[in-house]
Parts: structure tokens; sequence; C-alpha cells
């Protein structure tokens, strides 16, 4: 008979890998999607389709995890967490099925989308709590290893899996034509099916429920209306706003952030009044859990941006100046992506099983070290760089993500009673979620700001040099130097930017055939905001290093290892007092602030 513990750690390793994968197969695979549903992606007007395709999912999960994982302290978590499942089963379905096409189709993608957010929200926030239920605190960090691999590593792997279905050509099936951009949502079906009834059939309540207490109903709708308003309007912000290259200017934009922002105050005022809170803010007074929450927000917000801006760099730039055609380049992007899933799951597992032994801090403090170290390297790349150098990087970057996951989580669900284990593991992924999202705005923020300063001067330049003629130079240099994000997009949805661009300008000037072919070669466009591009970014790499060192020295001031409900002779040795899972108070001279 296998052991429990064992049931639960594959079946939540299962969730939080299909949960994250599904949260970026998109980034890769969306050209194909928006060309299956018939949207054209490089119409402005459709940008805030590509927006909440790209955004919505984790702007839909970071609101609802807190409340999701209070819930579930309150409700049962196998039993939300199962219900979970279904929901995401249920709303992968839709996708598969989505019956419209243009901007119609798209905004039913989003709606599904969202769907499939809600379930992988009580997925992340129990799966967490679920493993710290079912190990002993002596085998925490290992089983948070395994999980962790799951849940970083499969939003790893989805860019892998996303480029391959990009390129497979549409399946036909007893006469019936099943598109491609379906077939990327119908990977999520069959395995959310079977996780779904095997989580109903062998999963059972064994957590310390919080029965007696009440929902806060006032908190939840502060939080979830401020952090939903405050990250759709941080996600506006990244579209032009009349002459400026980005909406940080609009009224409705800084609207939303006070707003926001106003609402998040509010939430904390109220949680210190109420009898029952969605989330007991003295926690934040255990140092364990003060360090290893934040130093994960600002880890996300380091990481979140720079994935997609690498996949950038490899789809827009790095693989069509190395002859890859349009068409092949999601593929190869996730490909090149593949050795920091290799580091990834090198130190994942090997740094939670030590965690179990040595405790978390110097573990994952080296993690992070390793991170900001790898980011100020890649700043020192060339735009056309050798990909063994890359690869190095991308393999180093794994290995510090690995080192730092797993004991960090281990260390923040061992400082917790058991009653509050599910709103913890909610306030964790919140924090990791939230920080992704305004990862993403920061950098496309600064990646788009410095195209606006330079994309003019290296555009114009490539244009001459191509042999366009003056009067052309000053037209193609304005449209594309004169929108920053969709030449941003351009790079980075596995078309032809140039040809789309061509098709669409009358120039005073018919372009020779020669000049014409070699603008809508691959490299062109490529090379054209490259040099602006490539600024930029090492703005984005230098800030990303920045941001990882201060969540190295944070993490060192954790403390030592900490597990509520043991006492210090008994944390410091593989031993154990009573069960960290009791909900017990702290033994007599264990401080909460450790």
């Amino acid at each position: 008979m296998v052991e429990y513990k064992w049931i639960v750690l594959t079946n939540t390793t299962l969730g939080a890998l299909l949960a994250s994968l599904d949260g970026t197969i998109l980034l890769i695979a969306l050209p194909v999607i928006l060309r299956g549903v018939g949207v054209n992606p490089f119409d402005a007007s459709n940008f805030p389709i590509l927006i909440w395709l790209l955004l919505g999912y984790g702007i839909v999960t970071a609101t609802l995890l807190v409340t999701c994982g209070r819930l579930s302290d309150m409700w049962g978590r196998t039993r939300m967490y199962n219900l979970g499942f279904a929901i995401f089963s249920i709303g992968s379905l839709f996708l598969f099925l989505e019956p419209y096409s243009g901007a119609t189709g798209a905004w039913t993608l989003v709606g599904f989308r969202l769907i499939q957010a809600v379930g992988a929200s009580f997925l992340f926030s129990n799966s967490a709590a679920l493993l710290t239920d079912a190990f002993p605190a002596n085998e925490r960090g290992k089983a948070m290893g395994i999980n962790q691999i799951a849940f970083i590593g499969g939003s790893l792997v989805g860019l892998v899996v996303g480029g391959v279905l990009a390129t497979i050509p549409d399946l036909h099936v007893l006469g019936v034509v099943l598109p491609t951009w379906r077939i990327i949502f119908l990977v999520s079906v069959p395995v959310g099916v079977t996780g779904t009834v095997w989580a109903y059939a062998r999963l059972r309540e064994i957590s310390t429920r919080a029965a007696h207490q009440r929902i806060d109903y006032v908190g939840n709708v502060t939080f979830a209306a401020g952090l939903t308003v405050l990250l759709i309007a941080v996600t506006y912000g990244l579209l032009p706003y009349r002459s400026s290259p980005t909406g940080w200017g609009s009224p409705w934009v800084l609207g939303g952030l006070a707003a926001g922002v106003g609402l998040l105050v509010a939430f904390l005022i109220v949680e210190t009044r109420v009898r029952d809170p969605m989330f007991r803010l003295h926690l934040f007074r255990v140092r364990s859990f003060a360090a290893g929450t934040t130093a994960a927000l600002l880890g996300s917000i380091a990481r979140g941006g720079m994935m997609l801006l690498l996949i950038v760099w490899f789809q827009g730039i790095w693989l069509p100046e190395h002859g890859y055609a349009y068409s092949e380049v999601p593929l190869w992007a996730g490909v090149a992506m593949m050795p920091m899933i290799a580091g990834f799951l090198t130190a994942g597992p090997l740094s939670g099983w030590l965690s179990d032994r040595q405790g978390p801090r110097l573990l994952s403090t080296v993690g992070m070290v390793i991170g900001s170290a790898t980011f100020f390297l890649l700043a020192l790349l060339p735009l056309n760089f050798a990909y063994w150098e890359m690869g190095v990087l991308l393999y180093a970057q794994g290995c510090g993500m690995g080192m730092f996951a797993a004991p960090n989580a281990a260390a923040v669900m061992n400082s917790v009673p058991a009653e509050n284990r599910g709103s913890a593991s909610g306030m964790l992924a919140t924090l990791q979620n939230t920080g992704q999202q305004l990862s993403l705005a920061l950098f496309f923020t600064i990646v788009i700001l410095g195209l606006s300063s330079g994309l003019s001067g290296s555009v114009t330049s490539a244009l001459g040099a191509a042999g366009v003629g003056s009067q052309d130079v000053g037209i193609l240099s304005h449209v594309i130097s004169s929108n920053p994000t969709g030449a941003l997009f351009g790079a980075f949805l596995g078309e032809n930017p140039m040809q789309v661009i061509l098709g669409a300008v009358t120039l005073p000037t018919p372009l020779p055939a020669s000049v014409l072919a070699t603008l809508e070669a691959p490299h062109f466009f490529a090379e054209a905001i490259g040099p602006a591009f490539h600024a930029a970014l090492r703005e984005a790499f230098v800030f990303a290093g920045a941001v990882t060192a201060l969540a190295a020295v944070i993490s060192a001031l954790r403390g030592a290892r900490f597990v509520y409900g043991e006492a210090p002779a008994k944390v410091a040795g593989t031993g154990s007092a009573a069960p960290a899972g009791s909900g017990a108070a702290p033994a007599s001279g264990v401080s909460a602030r450790r």
C-alpha cells in the first residue's frame, strides 16, 4: 500500500505542473492561436486582446490565491483543491471547444482562460498546505523541492511545449480538421480530467480546519478589488496613450493605481479590526515567514518579466539573425530555454533534501546570489551572442532558482500554525504571482521606453543601408519607430513584421525587387530594432540583478531554522518534538521572531 503522503505529493505535483504550464504555454504559441481565430496581432486595436491573453491568467490567480487559501482553511483544503482541479479541467475543455472567430473568438478565449485561472488558484493555494499536512517537518523540504520543480519547472516546460505544438500542422481526424491552436488547448483536457478523478478518489481531509471562524467578507472584497484594479491599471500602462509610447500618463491608469492602492490600504486596516481576518497579518512578525515571502516576491519581480524578454530576444532577434524562418522560431525559442529547465531540475530536489538537514538560510541565499550574478552577466552579453554563453548563464539561472524555491517554501510553511497553512500558502503564491505581473509591467515599460528613444536612429540606419530611398526611409522609419509597443510585439509574434508593414504602407517610390527582398528577409527587422532593443534589455537585466541581490540579503536575514511548535533544541537536529502540524503554540522560549 502506497503511503498517503506520496499520493498527496504526486497529485499536487501534477496539479502544480498543469496549472503553471498553462500559465506560460501561450507565450510562444500565441501567434498560432491568434492566426487560428482570425485576429491580426499587428493591429493596434487588438493590443488589449494580446495583453489579456498574456496577463489575464496571472491577474486572476494573483487576486484569488489568498481568498482561496483562507476558504480552504475553513471548508477543507482537500475539498477546495479537488474543486479547483474540476474547474481547471472545465475551463480547459471550453478553450478547446471555443466556437467563435475574430475578435469575438479571441475575447471568448480570454474569458475561458479566466475560468481556468480560477481553478488554478485553488490548486496553487493548497498544494503547499496539503504537503505540509501530509509530511513530517524533517521531510518537507524534499517534498517542497519536488513540488516546486513542478510549479516553476512547469512554467519553463510550457515554453517548450508551446513551441513544439505551434509548429505541428493541423490534424485531420475522420474527415474533421483539428486546427493546431485547438490542439494547444486540448493538451490540458485529458491530464486535467485524470487529475480531477484521481484527486476525488484518493485524497482525504487530514487538515486542522478553522470551521468555527467566520468569512471576512469585507477583507475579501477589499483585497480582491484592490489587487484586481491595481494589476489591470499596471497592465494598461503598457499600451500607448495619445502620443506617449506607454499609458502611464493616462488618467484611467493613474486613477486605477490610486484606487487599487487605496483599497489595499483599506484591506490592511480592516484586517486589524475584524474578529476572523482573511489573513492574519501578525504572521509577518515571524521572521522566517516575513523574510521568506518578501524574498519570494522580489525574486518573482526579477524573474517574471525577464522570461518573456528572453523569448523576445530569441524569437525576434537572435534566431532570425541566424537564418531561422519565422515559422520555426517558436519551436527553437522553446528549445533554447531548455538549459534553464535543466538547471532547475539539477538543483531543485537536491536543495530541498539538503534544507531538511541544514536549514533553508544558506541554500536559499546562495540561490539568490547566483541568480543576481547571472542577471548582471546577461547584461554583458552582446546582441549576437554565442549560444554556449547564453546556455551556461541560463543553466546557472535555473540552478539559482532551484536552490531558492524549495528551501524557501518549506521555511515559510514550517513557520505557521496548522490552521493557517492554507492562508500562508495562498499568501506565498499570491506574492509570487503578483510579482510576476508587476515584473512584466516593469520590464516591458523599461524596454518600450528604451525603444522609443533609440528605435528611430537604428531603423533609419538599417533602411538606408538596405538601399531604401530617402523619402521612403522617412515614411517607413516613422511607421516603425512611432509605435515601439508594436515593434516589441512584432518581434515576439513569430511573423515577419516587415511584410505586414510593407503591405499596409503606400510608398511614393516603388521599391526595387532587390531592396524589397532585403527588407523582407527574416534578419532585417531583427537587425533594424536590435541595437535599441539590446540597450533597453541591458537596463532591464541590471535592474533584475539589483532586485535579486536585495532578495538575497533579505533571505540571509531570515534567522535560524524555525518550525512552529518545535522546541529550539529539536530544531537544530533531525529529531522532532511536538508534531509540526499539530497547531500547538510554540514551545516555551521559542520567540515568534527567530
